[in-house]
């Protein structure tokens, strides 16, 4: 089966644990170059690409059938050899969580799942194996490079400056939101982006809420969709200061949620640069339904980020979760800081 596939691929390859965020990046390299050099040349012409070309900032989340040309750039996993999922998957790992790698398996494991629940009426491909990787430049730890790993409901972007790592924008999503296969059988592919939040809209108070709800009615989708950039929203929601202590601390749990996709000292970078710009400028709203099921939508908005969630398609059984940096999305601040010192 396609799913054994994926786990098979997801164990067999192994990069040394690294111990700082520079040593992400040098495991990164020697794992692309390890995948690039595996290909022939009809695939690395499919997944190679210039680093300042279009293709780096066009990125999406949707069927491949909707994008621009009909179709998603980069070498599909369908198209690779057993042992090249398997770098694939090696080069994943060296950035990713191991909760953040089982998101991802799980999310490709549901197009299949799509796949027998549309049927006949399947109006796109849904298939685990469309999902495809994009290296952008050289890989190596001097100079500019990146990569994606994208597919339907799911974008991982990665931009690497002189050994500094970018790693939004980074969307997931999953269709059904709650699979459920039978008694001791449900898969919830990201129910911590859903339930935490759920828990903290639900612990406010009265006074609180008024400050939180932003709308009765949710929006259709994630209000930033796949721009190539974003910025501030307005200044809504209830402010983390509002908050008992409680309510921070879950509110904390609930951001760190997006960041522990990556492995912890990336995570540990990341939450550092949310906490200097200061904890108490961070604002959480929300939007529609408290209950399972039932359309609603939450964006938590700090001075460098964004994190927006929807839940609102298929019967509300439909999440797309996106986390966007206002300066640093495809590594904006680290190209700064690059062309600055270079000129």
């Amino acid at each position: 089966m396609k799913f054994a596939r994926i786990l098979t691929a997801a164990a067999a390859l192994t990069f040394v644990i690294p111990a700082r965020a520079d040593s992400v990046t040098a495991n990164m390299a020697k794992a692309a170059d390890a995948l690039i050099a595996s290909l022939d040349a009809k695939q690395k012409a499919q997944a190679m690409f210039k680093f300042d070309g279009e293709e780096r900032t066009y990125w999406h989340f949707i069927p491949a059938e909707m994008l621009k040309g009909g179709g998603r750039k980069g070498l599909q996993i369908e198209h690779m050899t057993g042992q090249q999922r398997e770098l694939t998957h090696a080069l994943l790992k060296t950035v990713l969580s191991e909760s953040g790698h089982t998101k991802v398996k799980n999310i490709m494991f549901l197009e299949d799942i799509l796949y027998m629940l549309e049927g006949k009426n399947r109006r796109f491909v849904r298939d685990s194996d469309a999902y495809h990787i994009l290296v952008f430049g050289k890989p190596g730890n001097k100079g500019a490079w990146g990569w994606r790993f994208e597919g339907h409901h799911l974008s991982l972007n990665y931009t690497i400056v002189n050994g500094k790592l970018s790693v939004v924008p980074s969307f997931l999503a999953s269709n059904p939101a709650v699979a459920d296969f039978g008694p001791g059988r449900k898969l919830i592919a990201l129910e911590a982006e859903e339930f935490a939040a759920r828990e903290l809209r639900t612990s406010l108070n009265a006074e609180q809420a008024k400050q939180a709800v932003i709308a009765e009615k949710a929006p259709r989708d994630i209000l930033t969709s796949a721009l190539p950039s974003v910025k501030a929203m307005e200044n809504s929601g209830i402010g983390y200061a509002d908050l008992n202590k409680g309510q921070q601390a879950q509110l904390t749990k609930l951001i760190q949620e997006y960041i522990n996709r990556h492995r912890a000292v990336v995570a540990k970078e990341d939450w550092a640069k949310i906490e200097k710009a200061e904890l108490t400028k961070i604002r959480f709203s929300w939007a529609g339904s408290t209950k399972a099921f039932e359309p609603h939508y939450y964006r938590i908005q700090g001075p460098t980020f964004l994190l927006e969630y929807a839940n609102t398609q298929n019967g509300s059984n439909h999440i797309h979760a996106t986390w966007r940096d206002f300066k640093g999305d495809f590594g904006r601040d680290i190209l700064r800081e690059h062309f600055k010192k270079a000129h």
